[in-house]
């Protein structure tokens, strides 16, 4: 609830009801209820695809800001001298290192003033490096060396003030501290640890983390004499990366390590607030051996890596971002799972499921925005059908009636009072990708067993078309009418799967994945513009949004689900029932763009 002290802006007006189209700060006075209301955007934290490097690679060395980066060195493999200058949506290929090597130490507050030390070439030596560049934003020039050669520390500072903090291997315990012209030998770190994550300023404040030793979520922070152990990470892990000060880091990606499932790539993000790390929003690209650059934790940039394919994958951080959130809808009436969804985010039909399997369910029911309605049954009873269409004209199809039964094939139109039986599928199928309008709709995939076939409605029958490039059943899709389309997700068993494919009519193409591979999600939104909330198993909340071309992750769906119904559209849509291992009635709704209602206090 906001506080009405906060509020900046005009004079609060009367209203018998919420303004249509009320602006972000307006304020006013809702008389039927009683309530003083303001409109507001809620700002949170998020990861968005910024331009791939020109040479894929890791364990490189970085520096610089979110819209002025270097990357340099590397490996693609083998070890590269190349450096890349990043303007804040592309990358540049600049003037090489003078010794091509990978695993370097690299910091600099911009992409024209930056260091680059250590590091290893297996091809021409076994040995780390204690070799030093000093870039002048036009060429790198050898400087005075480490006193200990090394690779896979833990860089922080600037090119006048930095420090690299361990590495190896073998473990190397001792600190070094570079005053613009030489480096010293300082206070060593309390954890002898490589393969860490570092952040900080200068040599006179940082903060070190992760790494390969006992404990690989250990923390300590640098004073200017001495390091001290805080509070640890709550993802351990090496082959991270950081960014960030003493006080505001970020700690990024890396791979897993004691207490979870070594080697496993993560794209786990966390915040540091100067005591305490929080998790917030994933990279879209889980990898190890990644690059940081930014003395920010609000506007930093991430490239490169492992993911285990060699990447040049980049992404962007936004700390203060208009961003998508989830309220709470109305409950159903009934809680149930494997339903159909049609509709929009204010005006949506939810049909068939079943609750307390294996009891099918044909119950419809219509919402208004913040309550449901029972309606006119199905016809027939049925869980895992399709569904496509408005609250008021709808399509229902396929789905099974019996525990372990053979799919159906009945297809029902819904006039916006009751349910009529119209044409069956061509073939019979469940848990299928489905979308489309009452009068031109699709139905794709499902099962079981898997099947790629397809097929497309024109208001009266069922058409064979083109069939899937995989096979899966426990899919998803998004459709606008039966000539562009979206299928996602589902099983292949015995796993879960990530493969997405558009379809333009006649043929369906295989696109870029989903970021976590899932089955059984709720959906919305068309062929250009999707929303996947949930899925499964286990039940998770992930959500992500398709923009035509990508995935990308957005802020999770407060209760964890699969099998739910979705409406809506990629930026206002619904998600409703679903099994968080028990069924539910629970409705929550999606407003893209951050933008909501609040009650004043």
């Amino acid at each position: 609830m906001t506080e009405y002290k906060g509020i900046k802006g005009g004079k609060v007006q009367n209203y018998d009801t919420d303004p249509g189209t009320p602006y972000v700060g307006q304020v006013w006075y809702n008389q039927n209820l009683g309530d003083l209301r303001v409109r507001s955007t809620t700002l949170t934290s998020a990861w968005a695809t910024g331009g791939s490097l020109n040479t894929a690679r890791d364990r490189m060395g970085g520096a610089g800001t979110q819209t002025a980066a270097l990357g340099f060195g590397g490996a693609s493999p083998p070890a590269v001298a190349l450096t890349e200058s990043y303007n804040g949506s592309a990358w540049t290929e600049v003037a090489d290192l003078n010794t091509a090597r990978d695993s370097l130490g690299g910091v600099g507050a911009t992409n024209t003033a930056a260091l680059g030390f250590g590091g290893r070439n297996p091809a021409t030596s076994p040995d780390n490096s204690a070799l030093t560049e000093l870039w002048n934003g036009s060429a790198w020039t050898e400087v005075a060396d480490l006193n200990t050669a090394r690779r896979l520390m833990g860089p922080f500072g600037t090119s006048t003030s930095a420090i690299s903090a361990t590495g190896g291997p073998p473990v190397i315990g001792n600190v070094e501290s570079w005053n613009g012209s030489s480096w010293t030998e300082v206070a060593n770190t309390n954890l002898a640890r490589n393969q860490l994550g570092a952040a900080g300023a200068d040599n006179t404040s940082g903060l070190i983390f992760g790494g390969t030793q006992t404990n690989s979520a250990d923390t300590e922070v640098w004073n200017g004499s001495a390091w001290f152990e805080v509070n640890d990470m709550n993802t351990a892990r090496d082959n991270l990366t950081g960014t960030g000060i003493q006080t505001a880091a970020l700690v990024i990606g890396g791979r897993l390590g004691p207490g979870g499932s070594p080697g496993v790539r993560v794209a786990n993000t966390e915040s540091w607030n100067g005591s305490i790390w929080t998790e917030v929003n994933n990279l879209n690209v889980a990898r190890q051996d990644l690059r940081a650059s930014s003395l920010s934790s609000t506007a930093a940039l991430a490239f490169g890596g492992d993911t285990p394919t060699i990447t040049g994958a980049t992404e962007e951080w936004n700390a203060n971002f208009g961003y998508g959130v989830w309220v709470t809808g109305g409950n159903m009436n009934q809680a149930r799972s494997q339903l159909a969804g049609a509709g929009t985010s204010t005006a949506a039909l939810g049909f068939g499921g079943y609750f307390s399997y294996p009891a099918f369910s044909a119950l419809t029911e219509s919402y208004n925005g913040s309550a449901w309605t029972e309606v006119n049954d199905l016809n027939t009873a049925r869980f895992g059908l399709g569904g496509a269409g408005t609250q008021t004209a709808a399509l229902a199809f396929g789905g099974a009636n019996l525990p372990g039964g053979p799919p159906k094939d009945e297809t029902e139109l819904w006039n916006g009072s009751s349910w009529t039986e119209v044409a069956d599928l061509t073939t019979p199928k469940r848990m299928m990708a489905a979308g489309g309008t009452s009068t031109s709709a699709i139905a794709a995939g499902g099962g079981p067993p898997a099947t790629a076939t397809a097929e497309t409605w024109n208001g009266s029958s069922w058409t064979e078309v083109g069939d899937l490039n995989t096979a899966r059943d426990a899919l998803r899709g998004a459709a606008a009418n039966n000539t562009a389309a979206l299928a996602f997700g589902g099983q292949l068993p015995p796993g879960s799967l990530a493969n997405t494919e558009s379809w333009n009519g006649s043929a369906w193409t295989e696109v870029n994945d989903l970021n976590t591979a899932r089955r059984n999600m709720a959906t919305a939104g068309i062929y250009t513009a999707a929303l996947s909330a949930g899925g499964g198993p286990p039940a998770v909340a992930n959500v992500e949004s398709w923009n035509g071309t990508n995935w990308t992750n957005e802020n999770s769906i407060s209760t964890a689900r699969l099998g739910a119904g979705g409406a809506g559209t990629q930026t206002s849509a619904v998600v409703f029932g679903g099994s968080t291992g028990s069924d539910t009635a629970a409705t929550e709704e999606w407003i893209g763009d951050g933008i909501i209602t609040e009650t004043v206090d």
